[in-house]
């Protein structure tokens, strides 16, 4: 017997604002409320409040957290100073990526790791497997939290108006608790949007409080509820990856262009090391493939897992990971891997193949957008 997907603590709210919902990683999810294109607007122009509290939630403490988090993950976790978080991936012995994290540092021997709802268990379980002969413990706090995020260049707005926390003060991937509409709340400035914006960590018992508050704080300035599917074309505009798309298994962080969180100076080993440095060399010596931005001449969407082709040969030269209309360009666009020789941004001869059909599309650079700060 299937297992019913699991509800947030904002089921009830989505539910009564007409959601469509869908199951998303076990979870009960809100696909989208009216229109997901007007929902994807509002974010880019005004603000939208989303319930991601399918995210998982795992604690690390103990006089070791950071040597553990350090061996376990690619990037220096241990150099992150108190209230600041850091985006990092965390990989198996071959390199491949189990799936990317931010992480927080909440105090000098506490951390949260925040891991996509499909892969929770999975980084909980690499944790705990990596956490031997640490002085540090591992816990799974996936029901201590629910997670609200009001995304969108009126958030910061709509925040302070609910908080007496110093919001001008708190730095992009910087997070400070807090108290919001009377909630008490980790205040992270942190998004998935590719705008600026807060996630709310609180109880779940305070969620629908702080939800109806952020709610009645944005109505002037145009706030909107948003799901799952605007999220997707949000972070696809601004060329955020996402797991089991852009990021498997399969994929190292210098496959993705994201070499960068790779931390090899840091002190001792970790997970991965050795075919991750592996991966670094041939990724600046001879990469077989890269991920590049495509944008449609056309207006057929491609999607995921759709081949890209050379125009004139119809040769197959890469994978589409993502696709979908951009409501911001106006556009269908896709990410993809590509053979090296078409990675170059205005290589022209490009194709996807929809349905048989040969669609010519212009190789960019991501990301598609890039919000103005």
């Amino acid at each position: 017997m299937t297992e019913a997907p699991r509800r947030t603590a904002l089921d009830a709210a989505h539910r009564a604002l007409g959601a469509t919902m869908t199951d998303f990683a076990g979870w009960d999810m809100p696909l989208r409320y009216a229109s997901e294109r007007d929902e994807h607007v509002a974010v880019r122009t005004r603000a939208g409040l989303f319930d991601l509290s399918h995210m998982g939630e795992i604690t690390v403490t103990g006089p070791q957290a950071a040597d553990l988090l350090d061996y376990a993950l690619v990037g220096n976790i241990g150099g992150v100073a108190v209230g600041r978080a850091r985006y990092t991936m965390i990989t198996n012995a071959e390199g491949g990526i189990l799936d990317d994290l931010i992480v927080y540092r909440l105090a000098e021997h506490e951390y949260m790791v925040v891991a996509n709802a499909s892969n929770a268990q999975t980084v909980l379980d690499a944790l705990t497997e990596r956490q031997a002969g640490f002085d540090a413990a591992v816990r799974d706090d996936r029901e201590a939290y629910a997670l609200i995020a009001v995304q969108g260049p009126e958030s910061p707005g709509i925040l302070k108006s609910v908080t007496d926390a110093d919001l001008d003060g708190l730095k992009y991937y910087a997070g400070l608790p807090g108290t919001v509409a009377g909630v008490q709340a980790l205040i992270a400035r942190t998004g998935y949007t590719g705008e600026d914006g807060f996630e709310l960590f609180v109880a779940p018992g305070d969620a629908e409080t702080l939800w109806q508050a952020l709610t009645e704080a944005g109505a002037s300035v145009g706030l909107v509820p948003c799901g799952l599917s605007c999220r997707d074309t949000l972070r696809l505009e601004a060329g955020m990856p996402l797991y089991g798309h852009e990021l498997t298994t399969a994929t190292t962080p210098f496959d993705a262009g994201l070499g960068r969180v790779v931390k090899f100076e840091k002190a001792g080993d970790f997970v991965g090391r050795a075919a991750l440095e592996a991966a670094a060399e041939r990724a600046e010596k001879n990469p077989p493939r890269k991920l590049v931005g495509l944008i449609a001449t056309g207006r057929r969407v491609p999607r995921a897992g759709y081949a890209v082709v050379a125009a004139e040969s119809g040769a197959v030269i890469g994978e589409v990971t993502s696709g979908a209309p951009s409501p911001t360009l106006g556009k269908p666009i896709a990410i993809a891997y590509v053979d090296a020789a078409h990675a170059e941004a205005g290589t022209e001869g490009v194709a996807i193949d929809i349905r048989g059909s040969h669609e010519p599309y212009e190789v960019v650079a991501l990301p598609f957008y890039k919000r103005q700060r």
